[in-house]
């Protein structure tokens, strides 16, 4: 059984990546400019979802401030790529030598991560000495902060007008080569010593403590890692739509994401897919429906808003029936997916070599 469980690991591992690699290329080489656009936004939301599961899903401490990360990175690598020329128009006061260059793509996006990164381990030094609701409302005070300092910095940000002119760089192979590095880092540092490390100190701090474990710094880790993808997804975002303001990174984005991660489970990988999944298309639909829509005889419409409440009915029916998600914080594994089923076609096939021997020799049963 146990040389059938593991053909079967590999032969369910062929198959994922067969259809991942054929969903990309009928995306990427369908022509479907909506299909291929809604691909990218899955992917990019997925990294957020990601990022803040892996410190808040492996921490318990809830962060309410991670779409500030994403705002950061989106600016900075924006005006890390902005051709001189636009910068002239776009961004006069843009002080040297800011003002005199242009970064390529993979520059500026690692540099916005690394720039958000650092930012986000000097907010957890005091920061993350807290504990519980504190944490949250003092992440919520730095996306208020975020907010204000994009409007007023204005030689950087254009204030509350449109950043615009933006390099299209953004891709479907991009983003899906971002959104891989995101999971598998993620994966890894779940299992490893720093994830056991972590949940621990999630479910028993007192007793991580007392094992030695140095809870601010684990946790500060995790932070820095987190706020590192955050703001390469803010890049990758930046660098799709083209043009954005502060207005785009506040309340409602940050409610979106919170609702991904909790719908998939708190501290679930996996989850972190199938919540991302679950939650945009089920908003997609939605948002379709808005302008109206018809059901025999009667008509209804137009229902403006509609997603965002669907979003606040799923959210409280998850709350209501389930509360940990849809996983959790277990994950889909290949290993325990074959097992249940080389364990099953073992009792299938006991099962039809038992009728085989009935029918065979009638008198023995």
């Amino acid at each position: 059984m146990v040389a059938s469980s593991a053909r079967w690991k590999w032969a369910l591992r062929a198959l994922l990546l067969l259809l991942l690699g054929g969903a990309y290329l009928a995306v990427a080489r369908g022509g479907n400019a909506y299909l291929e656009r809604l691909a990218v936004l899955f992917l990019i939301n997925l990294m957020l979802v990601v990022s803040l599961n892996l410190f808040t899903g492996l921490t318990g401490v809830f962060s309410l401030g991670h779409i500030g990360f994403m705002a950061l990175g989106a600016y900075t690598s924006a005006i890390l790529t902005l051709p001189v020329t636009l910068k002239a128009v776009n961004l006069p006061d843009l002080p040297p030598p800011l003002n005199s260059f242009a970064l390529p793509f993979l520059p500026a996006l690692l540099l916005g991560g690394l720039i958000v990164m650092i930012i986000a381990i000097l907010i957890g030094i005091p920061v993350l000495r807290l504990s519980g609701h504190f944490v949250a409302v003092a992440t919520l005070g730095f996306l208020i902060i975020t907010r204000v300092v994009l409007i007023n910095a204005e030689a950087f940000t254009r204030g509350t007008r449109t950043f615009s002119g933006v390099p299209p760089f953004t891709t479907l192979g991009w983003a899906a080569l971002w959104a891989a590095l995101n999971l598998y880092v993620a994966w890894r540092v779940k299992h490893s010593p720093l994830g056991l490390q972590l949940i621990a100190a999630r479910d028993d701090p007192w007793g991580a403590r007392g094992s030695g474990v140095d809870i601010p710094r684990i946790r500060q880790i995790a932070f820095g890692i987190s706020a590192f993808f955050t703001g390469i997804a803010g890049g990758l975002w930046a660098h799709f739509l083209t043009a954005f303001s502060p207005n785009a990174f506040y309340f409602s984005k940050t409610f979106e994401i919170i609702v991904m991660m909790i719908v998939g489970g708190m501290g679930s990988i996996s989850g972190s897919v199938l919540g991302t999944l679950l939650v945009m298309a089920s908003t997609e639909i939605l948002r379709n429906l808005e302008p109206g829509f018809a059901i025999g005889p009667w008509m209804f419409g137009p229902l403006y808003g509609l997603s965002q409440i669907g979003l606040a009915v799923l959210l409280i029916l998850l709350i209501t029936f389930r509360r940990q998600g849809l996983l959790g914080d277990q994950e889909l594994r290949t290993e325990a997916i074959a097992e249940r089923l080389a364990l099953w076609l073992e009792r299938r096939k006991a099962a039809v070599g038992a009728l085989r021997a009935r029918k065979a020799d009638p008198s023995s049963s």
